[in-house]
């Protein structure tokens, strides 16, 4: 049993060892450089001061417009390329771009608007046309499916940033620095193994990490149980050493009798991120749908989008965007200022609110589930299931503020809803098996607990010294990988 134990751990390391260098090289670089993204804070900041006609298009005109037979599931106005534009989203996913000044729908988006739109991004920088792309290196997300075609801008400022035009809405929908461009091609681009993904096999890609990183998985515990096998902890062997080997083998057997341990939870956490076969998918999800209380329509907003900026401006907020939303059936007008601060503006009243009553988010959230009883509690700090990442990690982009309201189901998967006061948007749902992917990924692939997160400096030590021991497992395992193939390659042709 013994041997098989050796061999099952030799062959599949000479494959698996050189992915988990990889692997670990990359995570340190994540640590401080993230895949590009463009977050909802850089992407206020870059709008202007939404500036209306006097006689703007009623809200009625824009659905029409967009399309008459279903209702859009959000709707924005906000700037493109220098005039006001509304975008709607639609399930599928799909967006429809509507001219804020002519009720037009906008026509697909072409060099010329792609150019002002970057002007806009950035301005009094020169900008240079890229090309169209349905899909490159630093566009590969999913969430970027519904502005495909891409047209790229390329800017000549300090930053040479690589924009990304959504062909859809002619928004900026992605910026790639030439920081993050150059880091990740040894950062997220190769730890998620991207180049997979540009050879024509983009539909095995999933399928290749995953059984890759199980056969990680599997060498790693195997390579443990070898490693306390040949470990005397009582005495040591004639080298007068624990360990009966010699150089890179040594400092392998070392490696992972100190780092084996957490380089099992790393490799099979990983594993996890991909979601294998939907373990964490709910069979039967909870429908949010009714929180809304009605679809959006144009009966819902008596105040014009005008009427609406004025209000916000009279209230001490020059809004750069407007969404409206529907929550318990009634409608809201959020405005968005540079720095993300927020107002609402409740139709039925009128008024221009800082925050949501709970109340009101609670009184739609019950009817969700109006049969069951719910719990519902106000979170005022962070904890285990509700924190905020850096802007560069890979949930940066979601905006968790507080106060939250936690709402909890009764339902089969016991579901979570997190409901945002300031927008009274759903920004977190949460059942059991995605309760499980915090612990078995977030926790242990991440290191997201507060402890840690709340003290940088320590978490930073946490993460660089226990990469190193991984990459001090994986090198020294290549190098005998490689020695051992020389061997075997040898002896053949002998």
């Amino acid at each position: 049993m013994k041997r098989y134990l050796y061999l099952w751990h030799r062959w599949l390391g000479i494959v698996a060892c050189l992915f988990m260098a990889l692997w670990f090289i990359s995570g340190v670089v994540m640590l401080y450089v993230g895949y590009p993204k463009l977050t909802p804070a850089e992407h206020w900041s870059r709008l202007p001061v939404l500036q209306l006609d006097d006689a703007p298009i009623e809200l009625k005109q824009v659905l029409h417009a967009a399309d008459p037979e279903l209702a859009p599931s959000s709707i924005r106005l906000t700037t493109v390329a220098g005039a006001p534009r509304y975008i709607l989203e639609y399930p599928g996913p799909r967006k429809v771009a509507i001219e804020a000044d002519s009720g037009l729908r906008a026509l697909p988006t072409d060099r010329v608007e792609a150019l002002a739109a970057a002007r806009q991004f950035a301005p009094g920088v020169a900008v240079r046309d890229r090309g169209t792309v349905n899909g490159d290196m630093w566009s590969q997300s999913r969430a970027l499916d519904a502005d495909r075609p891409l047209l790229r801008v390329a800017t000549a400022d300090a930053e040479r940033r690589l924009l990304y035009v959504s062909g859809t809405t002619g928004e900026v929908v992605r910026d790639a620095t030439a920081t993050e461009r150059g880091w990740n091609w040894i950062g997220a681009w190769l730890h998620w193994l991207y180049p997979l993904r540009g050879i024509g096999i983009d539909g095995a890609w999933g399928p290749i990490v995953t059984y890759l990183s199980l056969a990680a998985t599997l060498m790693a515990v195997l390579g443990l149980a070898v490693g306390v096998l040949r470990w005397r902890f009582k005495r040591t062997y004639r080298n007068g050493s624990h360990s009966p080997y010699q150089g890179f083998a040594r400092w392998h057997h070392v490696g992972g009798m100190l780092f084996g341990v957490l380089l099992i939870t790393w490799i099979f956490s990983g594993l996890m991120s991909m979601n294998p076969w939907k373990i964490f998918s709910s069979s039967q999800p909870l429908s949010v749908a009714a929180y809304q209380g009605a679809p959006l329509h144009a009966a819902a907003f008596p105040l014009s989008a005008a009427q609406a900026l004025q209000r916000f401006a009279d209230d001490g907020l020059q809004a750069r965007e407007l969404e409206w939303r529907m929550i318990g059936g009634k409608g809201y007008v959020i405005g968005y200022d540079g720095a993300g601060r927020t107002r609402i503006l409740a139709m039925d009243d009128q008024q221009v609110l800082r925050q949501f009553n709970p109340d009101t988010l609670r009184q739609a959230a019950w009817a969700i589930r109006p049969e069951r009883p719910m719990v519902v509690q106000q979170l005022a700090a962070y904890d285990f299931y509700y924190y905020a990442r850096e802007p560069h990690s890979m949930m940066g982009h979601l905006q968790q503020r507080l106060p939250v309201l936690r709402v909890r189901f009764d339902d089969p998967a016991q579901t979570w809803l997190h409901l945002d006061l300031h927008t009274g948007a759903i920004v977190g749902q949460l059942d059991q098996p995605r309760r499980a992917s915090r612990w078995l990924f977030g926790l242990l692939h991440s290191w997201d607990w507060l402890p840690l997160l709340a003290n940088r400096p320590l978490w930073d030590l946490w993460m660089i010294l226990f990469s190193a021991g991984g990459l001090l497992i994986s090198v020294s395992g290549v190098v005998l990988g490689w020695r051992r193939l020389g061997r075997a390659l040898r002896a053949r042709r002998r």
